[in-house]
This record gives C-alpha cells, sequence and structure tokens, in this order.
C-alpha cells in the first residue's frame, strides 16, 4: 500500500509536472506573429509628413506647398516687381518742376482772393526779386480752381506792385507805407529805393535818426501803455493819467540858472556831477540828449506813435519837477501829464 501510495504521489507528481510544463513552452503561433510584427515594424524608418499653411485662395496655385518650405532664391535676371500691397510712390520735386517750366504769355493770378492779368515779361522784370523767381520755372506754383497762380498774400496792394513793375508808377503819399510793406516781402529792390526818397518814408528816416539817440525809447513807450491800461483797469475808468517827465538839458537846471553854474555836467568832476543826480518823480522819464530837436519834438514823436497803434493821448505841462539838489538848486526838469483815453 505504500508503495502504491509513494507510486501514487510520483504519479501525481508527474502529472503535476505534466500541467505546468505548458507554462515554458513556445507561445501560439499567432502571438509570434504580432511580436514579430511590432519588432519588425520599430526598424522600419517612419514616414515624414509636412504640413504647409496658405492664405485663403493660395491653394490653387502651383508651387505653393514648396514655396513655404524654403524661400526661393531672386532672378538676378528678372527685375523685382513691386509689391501689391505697397502704394506706389509719388514722383519726385523735380518732375513736377519740371512740368511747370513752360508759362503762358499772359498769367492770370490769385492773390488772396483777388484776381489780376498781367504779361509773363512784367512778373520778371527784376531778375533778383521774388515774382521773377516764382515764375523762373524753377520752383513750383500752386493754381486755384479756375487754374490761376495762387499767391497766398493780402492782394489789396498788389496792383501799386504791378503798376510800378509795369511803368515805374509810385503810389500815392497814404498807400506809401503798406506799398513798402508789401515791396519789401516781394524784394523789389528798385521799388523799395524809390519809396524812401518820398514822403513820409524820408522824413521817418531822419526823425529815427533823432530817436536813435534815446535807446530806450522804444522801452519807455510800451511802460507808458502799460501804466495807462494797469491803471484805467483798477479804477474801471475810461482814460488814465500819467505823469511823464521830458528834458533835454543834460544838467537839471533851467537856462536862467546856468549862468550861476560855470560849467556843463560832463565837464564836472564824478563827485560833483553825483550831486545833480536824481529820479524826479514821475512815472516815465526821457532825456537828456544832445540834438536840435528840442522837448516838444520829442513830444510830437510820443503822441504820433501812440496813435499809430490806435491809443488817443493828450498832454500838457503841468509843472517842473522842482526837487531840492544842493545849496540853492532845484530842479527844473519838466513835468507833463498825459491822458491815455481808452474807448
Amino acid at each position: 500500500m505504500q508503495q502504491n501510495g509513494s507510486s501514487a504521489s510520483n504519479g501525481s507528481g508527474g502529472c503535476g509536472r505534466e500541467r505546468q510544463s505548458p507554462s515554458f513552452s513556445p507561445l501560439p503561433a499567432a502571438t509570434t506573429r504580432v511580436r514579430r510584427f511590432i519588432q519588425e515594424r520599430r526598424t522600419l524608418p517612419l514616414p515624414r509628413v509636412m504640413v504647409v499653411f496658405s492664405g485663403a485662395g493660395d491653394g490653387d496655385k502651383p508651387g505653393d506647398a514648396m514655396s513655404g518650405s524654403e524661400p526661393a532664391e531672386d532672378d538676378p535676371r528678372q527685375p523685382a516687381s513691386p509689391s501689391p500691397n505697397r502704394t506706389p510712390s509719388k514722383p519726385p520735386r523735380s518732375s513736377l518742376n519740371s512740368q511747370e517750366q513752360e508759362f503762358p504769355e499772359v498769367i492770370s493770378l490769385n492773390v488772396g482772393g483777388t484776381y489780376f492779368t498781367t504779361r509773363l515779361s512784367t512778373l520778371r522784370r527784376y531778375e533778383d526779386t521774388m515774382l521773377a523767381a516764382m515764375f523762373s520755372g524753377r520752383h513750383y506754383i500752386p493754381r486755384d480752381a479756375e487754374g490761376r497762380f495762387f499767391i497766398d498774400r493780402d492782394g489789396a496792394y498788389f496792383g501799386d506792385i504791378l503798376n510800378f513793375l509795369r511803368e515805374g508808377e509810385l503810389p500815392l503819399r497814404d498807400r506809401v507805407r503798406a506799398v513798402y510793406r508789401e515791396a519789401q516781402y516781394y524784394s523789389i529792390g528798385p521799388l523799395l529805393d524809390q519809396l524812401e526818397d518820398t514822403q513820409p518814408l524820408t522824413g521817418e528816416k531822419v526823425r529815427q535818426a533823432f530817436l536813435d539817440l534815446l535807446p530806450y525809447y522804444k522801452d519807455n513807450l510800451e511802460r507808458i501803455v502799460e501804466i495807462a491800461k494797469l491803471r484805467a483797469m483798477q479804477k474801471k475808468a475810461r482814460f488814465a493819467k500819467l505823469k511823464i517827465c521830458v528834458y533835454k538839458e543834460e544838467m537839471p537846471i533851467t537856462p536862467y540858472e546856468r549862468p550861476l553854474f560855470n560849467s556843463l555836467r560832463f565837464e564836472r568832476s564824478e563827485s560833483e556831477a553825483k550831486l545833480f543826480e536824481h529820479h524826479c518823480e514821475v512815472d516815465v522819464s526821457f532825456g537828456p540828449w544832445e540834438a536840435v530837436a528840442d522837448v516838444y519834438d520829442l513830444l510830437h514823436c510820443i503822441v504820433g506813435d501812440l496813435a499809430e497803434r490806435g491809443i488817443a493821448a493828450e498832454q500838457q505841462c503841468i509843472g517842473v519837477c522842482d526837487k531840492h539838489l544842493i545849496s540853492h538848486y532845484y530842479c527844473k526838469r519838466p513835468i507833463y501829464e498825459f491822458k491815455i483815453t481808452w474807448w
């Protein structure tokens, strides 16, 4: 029985080994083929796929896919074509000037809205003028809607300019100053020279030579205007009054007292001169100066220059400074009251 048991156990053990042997046996044929296919696929090279993105409407053009991968080299034999998105450049100004080289014999002008008609030779009469340069063909001149050449300038006195270019005619006296300014703008030298030798410009040159002796004249004129405006605004008044000292003599004494003092100021010593130096209690002071023109001439200049600016001014003498200087000497500079009327 034991032997049978042992044989039985051996038999069972043998059967057990036969049951476990399938785990070490080769895989079925199907499994083996799958594994072989996977191994072979790993050794094969993978195909490369190229994706090209193109704009709408470009897919129908041949060669677009290749153009996305590498930029095509420019062919030196073919000229570069302009980009369709780039606007064509404007022609240079030289080409515009070449279009304006020729002028008709009769020129129609629009000067600030005033129309004139003249000959081309009239505008070119003097070579060194602005008009001759404008109509020389070297510069571009705009035109208005009617085709007239346009000059952006007030045309009120352009007729006087043309009359001088045509016949050498000078303007009337009341138009001389305005025409002179226009002649300066157009750089018409011959007209400027002739106007300076006529009234009122000749008188203005003589007057200016006198005012050049008073380099502070323009600044004092501005002070008069500012002070008068400030006082009128503070008092809410129609006019304002100022005290202005105008004296010609360098020595602050009257001619009647001059014999008591033997010399003029610039001949005195520095210490003596300081004894007579002082400032009168006024708003503005003019003087002294050395010229034939006297105090009344300067007063005329002040009132006239204020009138040129549209400011009405009246003046009258109200006395002298009468400030004590030294010993029995008193300041005798005249004081004038200016009345500035604003409206």
